[in-house]
């Protein structure tokens, strides 16, 4: 008797729960975190901007973060075309059938991926121009120094990122293509490679938005980059909010469309569903 009113309260209980927790509920919950959430964050912007924003600080300064913004974002196009490119390679030397080259690039992607940035940008500033014998050539090294860092170090995420796609690719595809006669790097490139870059295009998209951001540590190199600019600013002003509003505005110029611009390439590559 006792058991089967403890049951019986049991399912009282959770069928409550339910009835409090119902989708609706959660559906109203959850929207009202987030605009209460977002109210605060701009509520705080709109502070920040009215107390500790000097605008006739920001018109002065402009100049040079437009500066500094054009040159992250040549840093940034020709560091993306590279690391892309190179990453591809990577990928597909990760399924190689060859030990030795399935060996080395498992090798070079747990380098780049298990040290930090920072670390690989003063191996090449700091360490290559020791080890060349004599004088060093390049004068000028810091540039060369934020893409080469910013290449080796995003192909061995891109590569781990076309490797999964790779691997998500039905077996059956290969097979296919190989019984139509085509060789082992003919079906990779026509039928393996196509279906592979769809799955990874997502995780390249996020690494390339990831390596915008990584620009603001080429500042330790002395690079006029964004955060560089920062520390000129605010060690010659003492005001920190100032160019911190520019930089927040710089950085979310190039990354905003840089995640629109994958959104779209998802969507168009989506075979599956509606490409219009």
């Amino acid at each position: 008797m006792a058991d089967s009113y403890s049951g019986a309260s049991t399912e009282a209980d959770t069928t409550g729960a339910e009835g409090f927790l119902d989708d609706e509920t959660l559906k109203i919950l959850g929207a009202s975190i987030s605009s209460f959430f977002a109210l605060g964050v701009v509520l705080l912007v709109l502070y920040i901007l009215a107390t500790q924003v000097s605008f006739t600080l920001l018109q002065t300064i402009i100049p040079r973060f437009l500066e500094a913004l054009a040159l992250v974002l040549g840093i940034v196009v020709v560091s993306s075309v590279l690391s892309v490119t190179s990453g591809i390679f990577v990928g597909l030397a990760r399924v190689s059938n060859t030990a030795i080259t399935k060996g080395i690039s498992a090798a070079y992607v747990q380098f780049f991926r298990g040290t930090p940035l920072l670390f690989q940008i003063f191996v090449v500033y700091f360490g290559i121009p020791v080890l060349w014998p004599g004088t060093f050539p390049i004068q000028g090294w810091e540039l060369p120094t934020a893409i080469i860092a910013l290449t080796l170090n995003h192909a061995a995420y891109v590569g781990e990122a076309v490797r999964g796609g790779i691997g998500a690719v039905p077996d059956g595809q290969m097979e296919a293509a190989r019984s139509l006669g085509m060789g082992y790097v003919q079906s990779m490139r026509e039928v393996v490679i196509p279906q592979a870059w769809r799955n990874a295009l997502a995780a390249v998209g996020n690494d390339q938005i990831i390596l915008v951001k990584d620009t603001s540590l080429l500042t330790v190199i002395a690079i006029p980059e964004l955060m560089q600019q920062f520390r000129l600013v605010n060690s010659a002003t003492f005001d920190p909010w100032t160019p911190l509003v520019l930089v927040a505005i710089a950085y979310l110029s190039i990354t905003i469309p840089m995640g629109r611009l994958v959104e779209y390439l998802e969507h168009r590559a989506d075979w599956g569903g509606d490409s219009r």
